[in-house]
């Protein structure tokens, strides 16, 4: 059963993680349907400047601020009077539960966001879920808890697929087509990955995102724990959920159904559209971005991805075939030398090295419980931390 929130009402939003990239096109979007969208909290890690100018902007009754060494900002007294501050690592969470929400939307980088997904989910709010990384790592328990119509979405891909699946009988699916645009380096081989630069990586040939999914976009490891996303929210292994290059990003995924019938998802290459549905579902509101002219867009391009190239889809291949405990050490791993990467201290390519290191050391486990899985997350990033030193 669909659920509905009431119509006659402002939707009650918050944003945790609202000056990222995905936070800030959901302010878009906010402020193009006023009528129907009310922000009443707002996240940021660190950049309190901007998360008071926006709190200011919408007027909003709760804000967080989660990195403990911001807490004191003295921007922060210029937050709307009776505007309430959380500081700390949990105070995303805390915003979650407050019962003047209806739709949280997590947009949060990294592991990070699982414990706001998870506040969101077992206070009975519509979670609209922007950050992957909750499900890679902790989808055999958030899934569990989420109720049908409960967790939308929010990535174009599974957005297209979840709208692809609308009205079918999702056992009647033979297979998933996750698309992508192949990044900057679509074609190169490894060799030639070697010496390319962390500006090289953040030239993202369609999409305007942040610099963490922008560089795991250039090293296909984004489509890897995408594909691993899909299987928690659709119920299929992962050889059944393919990724396919599409240069042009239109096609943002399509379904394969078991006579043959293939259903596609297209649109602009705009991430305010899966925002907005993720906010407006079941209904459909005005378009927040310019609409595509397929009278004007020539060809549609299709490839496959080369695995030997770009190492990081294949490490997320056998994380998400092993499961348990091993996609939670992907994703540490990559976060901690992604982070590594964009402050030149480490190549691209061996963002990879650092990630098969984790999971050589690892000793895989069935997951049990949060905690368990934040002792693995802390301990991915010990080994991490030791597998950087060791190349440079």
């Amino acid at each position: 059963m669909r659920e509905r929130i009431d119509s006659h009402a402002r939707t009650r939003v918050a944003i945790l993680g609202c000056t990222g990239s995905i936070g800030t096109q959901a302010l878009d979007v906010c402020r193009q349907h006023a009528d129907r969208l009310q922000v009443i909290a707002l996240s940021a890690h660190s950049r309190t400047e901007e998360l008071v100018r926006f709190a200011r902007e919408f007027d909003v009754a709760h804000t967080a601020v989660t990195d403990p060494r911001h807490a004191a900002d003295p921007i922060l007294s210029e937050l709307p009077h009776g505007c309430d501050l959380l500081t700390g690592e949990d105070s995303a969470a805390e915003l979650a539960r407050m019962d003047d929400c209806d739709v949280v939307l997590v947009s949060i980088v990294g592991a990070a966001g699982l414990a706001a997904s998870h506040a969101a989910l077992t206070s009975g709010k519509r979670l609209a879920l922007a950050n992957k990384e909750s499900l890679v790592v902790g989808g055999d328990l958030l899934m569990q808890l989420a109720r049908p119509g409960q967790l939308l979405p929010v990535d174009s891909e599974h957005g297209a697929i979840f709208q692809c699946l609308i009205g079918e009988d999702a056992r009647e699916a033979h297979c998933i087509w996750l698309t992508c645009s192949g990044g900057p380096f679509y074609g190169r081989s490894p060799r030639e990955l070697e010496s390319v630069t962390r500006r090289d990586a953040l030239a993202h040939p369609t999409w305007n995102m942040g610099a963490k999914i922008t560089i795991d976009s250039a090293t296909l490891m984004n489509k890897g724990l995408e594909r691993i996303e899909a299987m928690h929210l659709f119920g299929m292994g992962l050889d059944r959920i393919n990724v396919l290059i599409q240069r042009e990003s239109k096609i943002h995924s399509m379904v394969e159904f078991v006579d043959g019938s293939v259903i596609a998802h297209l649109g602009a290459s705009d991430m305010r559209i899966p925002i907005q549905y993720a906010l407006s579902y079941p209904e459909r509101w005005d378009s927040p971005a310019p609409r595509v002219d397929f009278r004007e867009l020539g060809s549609l391009s299709f490839g496959a991805p080369d695995m030997d190239a770009f190492r990081c889809l294949k490490l997320a291949e056998i994380a998400g075939e092993m499961g348990g405990t091993m996609p939670c050490v992907l994703n540490a791993a990559n976060e901690v030398a992604v982070d590594a990467f964009l402050h030149d201290r480490l190549g691209f390519n061996d963002i990879a090295r650092v990630v098969d290191a984790c999971m050589n050391a690892h000793e895989r486990l069935d997951v049990v419980s949060f905690e368990q899985l934040a002792d693995v997350d802390a301990w991915t990033r010990r080994r991490a931390a030791q597998a950087i030193s060791s190349l440079a």
